[in-house]
Order: C-alpha cells, then sequence, then structure tokens
C-alpha cells in the first residue's frame, strides 16, 4: 500500500497544494465578511440575511471541503515513505500550525452560528485581528515545509 502512496507522491502533492490554497482563500475571506456582517447588516435594511447566505455557502461549499481534502492529501503525503524525518523538528511545527489552523477553521463555523442567531459578542475590528491568523500560521507552515528547520 505505501508502495502505492510513492507511485502517486506527485499527483497526491499537486491535489494536496491545490486543496489548501481553496481552504487558505476561505480562511482569509470568511472574517472578512464576518466584519461587514457586523459593521453594515445592522445598519442596511435586509443584508443580514445576504451575509448569512454568503457566510454558509462559503464555509460549507468551499472551505469544508477544501479542509477534507487538505488532511487527507496531507495523511497521504505523511505516509508515504521517505517524506517525513519525524525526528526532526519541521514536521511537528507543521503539524501545530495545521492543527490551529484546522481549530481556527472550526472557531469561524462557530463563529457564523453565533451571528446567525444574533448571539455575536465580536466586533468588527476584532474580526480583523483574527483574520491575521491564517496568514501567521501559512508562514509558519510553508517555513517548515520549505526551510525545514
Amino acid at each position: 500500500m505505501f508502495d502505492l502512496f510513492s507511485d502517486v507522491y506527485l499527483w497526491v502533492k499537486a491535489f494536496h497544494i491545490m486543496a489548501v490554497m481553496s481552504w487558505m482563500a476561505g480562511l482569509f475571506y470568511l472574517p472578512r465578511l464576518y466584519v461587514h456582517h457586523v459593521e453594515r447588516a445592522e445598519t442596511v435594511d435586509g443584508m443580514a440575511p445576504v451575509f448569512e447566505m454568503m457566510e454558509t455557502k462559503l464555509l460549507r461549499l468551499i472551505m469544508n471541503p477544501a479542509m477534507i481534502a487538505t488532511w487527507i492529501a496531507g495523511l497521504v503525503l505523511v505516509l508515504t515513505p521517505g517524506i517525513v524525518d519525524w525526528s526532526l523538528i519541521w514536521p511537528w511545527t507543521k503539524a501545530a500550525a495545521v492543527l490551529a489552523m484546522t481549530w481556527f477553521h472550526h472557531w469561524l463555523g462557530l463563529r457564523r452560528k453565533d451571528l446567525a442567531a444574533g448571539r455575536n459578542t465580536l466586533t468588527g475590528r476584532q474580526y480583523r485581528m483574527m483574520n491575521e491568523v491564517p496568514t501567521v500560521l501559512m508562514v509558519v507552515i510553508v517555513l517548515s515545509v520549505v526551510v525545514k528547520f
């Protein structure tokens, strides 16, 4: 079975990169939607349902499938013989950052439910600050994989 992983390694790697790009696009965009939702939905009549629809579709149709595809392809890459040396630090820093990114994804999903239910407690400024989380995690992941420190 692991020999099969070696045979399809480049295809899985390409699929993994495409899935990560899709997931990251959503992780960057959803907090920005939340900023506009919080700051404009109350002042512009009829906008709250529009934001809720956009947020739900982004999360369910793009981000969730992209996250799942990222995880599946990533696990196949990790299980491919000779790719990861777990005695080094980089796989651990990447794994920690990916787990943090997954947590952030789920945190965003909970905020969507709060916004839809009228239970939001965060400001537009706080969502702007949270928009930086995926950037920091992306830097850690890319440096881990490329520099392999």
